[in-house]
């Protein structure tokens, strides 16, 4: 297998060398975090004149290491290594099964000479324990499965190949080592039995598995639909399941965020500028994981496509929220809706997804929504179809999913 390029992430981290904060990776199990801190980050030390003794790695999830789950002999493990006052750095993988690891890693921040990184997977550790613990010393680095164009750097075939296979497993780094449908689907399968949903048990004390389990099946069959914990409960009375509350649902939902597992994107409101409280969407991380809770069954494209471009969005570090804006319809206002608000720092950019656009009315009617957005930020419309891009008479860009995909500035086209 070709070598995956994570680029993004390495300079990510290379930017924070050194800042006197802890770096905290975090991320979907199986991600690639440990594989992003070592070896790709670990290589760029030595290959910059960092010493081998002065880098201390821990994976802490490997029973060979389960001594130094006790917080004290951690700590006297990583200070006894401390032989001089050059730099050494520190990366400790899921250091979220340290008990009270939140004081061992306060105590790492007194050590001048001490660059501490850790990984975890699960984002209740980051925002409950470490962002309060560390008061503003934590700086997180966030992992997604692998994009488009990081899963094409390793993919041993054409872009229409690749774009198959990505679409259908994903972007989990393991599943490009996979020959046959068979391996990866099983592959899938398992991980998100036997660690995802058996961490989200242990870690949350679910009672109700089947609950859970009947959650993320219609998560997954309603991705990028507009739902809320009372739609979701409407869904389960109409099966016939009536032993379930509301508040059962929104925790279960809160367990599958903070397992990286789903996203949530809230809906904003372009012209009145505030976001709308209820409802909003959900995404799944990887495409893979999605289909075979789904046992690869729905592959509608439409849905598959707005998920991978949401994701992409996230990968490329904006803030991506569901636009509103209201129009006037004959003598009646109504809402429509803008596939996605994408912000970052001062940019903004407006985007729909569309499989084609493939005569000026379905061009207007894709258009309809941007167009009535008052304010002059760019807008896209990003279609499946292989075309190179263009401008519609109103100036909106028009760009092929490929090209948006592989090229990091298309954006800005």
């Amino acid at each position: 297998m070709k070598e995956i390029k994570r680029d993004v992430y390495l300079n990510k981290i290379i930017n924070k060398k050194e800042n006197g904060l802890i770096k905290i990776v975090t991320g979907i199990r199986r991600c690639g975090k440990s594989y992003l801190l070592d070896p790709m980050y670990k290589n760029y030390l030595l290959n910059n004149g960092v010493q081998e003794d002065h880098i201390i790695k821990l994976d802490l999830d490997e029973r060979r290491n389960n001594k130094y789950l006790n917080p004290d002999v951690l700590d006297e493990y990583i200070r006894s290594l401390i032989k001089d006052k050059k730099t050494y750095y520190v990366i400790l993988d899921e250091i979220q099964k340290v008990d009270d690891f939140e004081s061992i890693l306060n105590g790492f921040l007194h050590i001048p000479n001490l660059d501490v990184y850790v990984t975890g997977s699960n984002s209740k550790f980051l925002s409950s324990d470490i962002i309060t613990e560390f008061r503003g010393r934590g700086d997180e680095i966030r992992i997604l499965p692998l994009s488009f164009s990081e899963f094409y750097s390793a993919y041993n075939g054409n872009k229409e190949e690749a774009w198959n296979e990505y679409i259908t497993y994903g972007g989990l780094p393991r599943i490009l080592s996979y020959k046959t449908e068979e391996e990866k689907s099983e592959y899938l399968k398992k991980l998100f039995e036997q660690t995802y949903i058996s961490d989200i048990v242990e870690r949350n004390n679910v009672q109700r598995i089947e609950i859970l389990d009947s959650l993320v099946n219609i998560l997954a069959s309603s991705i990028g639909s507009l739902t809320n914990p009372r739609k979701l409960f409407d869904t389960f009375i109409s099966n016939g399941i009536k032993d379930v509350s509301i508040n059962t649902i929104t925790s279960y939902i809160n367990y599958l965020k903070d397992s990286f597992l789903i996203s949530k994107a809230e809906r904003y409101d372009v012209k009145g500028k505030k976001y709308i409280q209820t409802p909003y969407k959900y995404y799944f991380s990887d495409i893979g994981l999605r289909n075979c809770r789904l046992n690869f069954r729905q592959q509608e494209e439409t849905h598959i496509m707005e998920n991978i471009i949401y994701n992409e969005l996230l990968y490329r570090g904006y803030n991506v929220d569901v636009g509103v804006v209201e129009i006037r319809d004959g003598d009646s206002k109504k809402q429509i809706e803008i596939d996605f608000v994408c912000n970052q720092y001062n940019k903004r950019y407006y985007i729909q997804s569309a499989l084609s656009l493939v005569s000026r009315e379905k061009t207007l009617q894709e258009e309809r929504p941007l167009l009535n957005i008052p304010d002059n930020f760019k807008k896209i419309i990003v279609v499946k179809d292989n075309i190179k891009s263009w401008f519609t008479e109103e100036g909106i860009l028009v760009i092929g999913l490929q090209e948006f995909l592989l090229n990091e500035n298309s954006l800005n086209l």
